[in-house]
């Protein structure tokens, strides 16, 4: 067993893990965060994109161990105050999901790329999200609610 402590949505957390458990499973299963879900397995889908160290990265790619001291943020953390981010907005407003089970990756995707680009183009947003795929949507209403978003944040 490993003892790891990290902040996660502001909040110092600590556990103890074997060393092979993935960080996904640690939000999962031992702090009860099941925003980022497990869709492949194969780091593909990008249903378990969380934030570490402020950036997005595929949380079943990370063993535990390896965020020790990291940052981390999830979906669970993006609003504050009661307010939802922009894109968590934008994909309320725009229809930006069907099933919503790749919704929280797709958005921690989009807040990253939003981040980097705040008034990016479509193409920009295509590409910004093309390592999460959606099975029920043909993308566009995503496109729309990130360009919803990038248009809040003006």
């Amino acid at each position: 067993m490993a003892h790891i402590s990290m902040t996660v949505n502001g909040k110092l957390r600590k556990g103890d893990v074997e060393p092979r458990l993935l960080l996904v499973h640690f939000l999962r299963e031992q702090l009860l965060l099941t925003g980022a879900h497990v869709g492949c397995d194969t780091s593909q889908c990008g249903a378990c994109t969380v934030f570490v160290d402020g950036r997005s990265a595929k949380s079943c790619t990370i063993f535990a161990v390896q965020a020790d001291g990291s940052e981390i943020t999830t979906i669970e953390g993006l609003a504050k105050d009661g307010q939802l981010h922009p894109v968590q907005e934008g994909f309320w407003a725009e229809h930006g999901l069907q099933c919503g089970y790749c919704t929280p990756g797709m958005i921690m995707s989009a807040v990253n790329l939003l981040n980097d680009a705040p008034q990016p183009t479509e193409q920009q947003i295509r590409e910004g999200i093309s390592g999460n795929f959606c099975r029920c949507t043909g993308y566009q209403h995503i496109v729309n609610a990130i360009q919803h978003a990038a248009a809040a944040r003006k």
